[in-house]
């Protein structure tokens, strides 16, 4: 019998590649992607200064998401890790898609934070 290896745990290993070759300073922090089956988070992130910079998800109740697992709440949360970051005056980001495909949800946030003004 075939013992296959789950998707998560193959995503952890990806994501602990990606991390060993990207981090976050204090002039171009990490933009940290996490995405559920149910909601999807952004955080920006200092790893000399191992602290979070600021933070984003659909859990937010100022953003007001019914449905936190399509790609128009992704869009949403990318707007405002944006916003967020303009007023923490960060511009540019190195983007860390956390071992997931760049495609769908994680795109979309990648792609509307981009639209409002972070660069990478």
């Amino acid at each position: 019998m075939i013992k296959k290896e789950s998707r998560n745990s193959m995503r952890v290993v990806r994501h602990e590649r990606i991390r060993s070759k990207i981090m976050g300073t204090a002039q171009i922090p990490r933009l940290c992607v996490f995405r559920s089956n149910k909601e999807i988070y952004a955080q920006i992130i200092d790893d000399e200064a191992k602290t979070t910079l600021c933070s984003a998800s659909t859990l937010d109740k100022d953003l007001k998401i019914k449905n936190g697992s399509n790609i128009e709440a992704a869009k949403v949360v990318g707007e405002a890790i944006a916003k967020k970051a303009s007023k923490a005056k960060i511009t540019k980001v190195v983007f860390d898609r956390g071992g997931y495909l760049y495609h769908g949800r994680v795109k979309a946030l990648a792609d509307a934070a981009r639209e409002n003004g972070l660069e990478f």
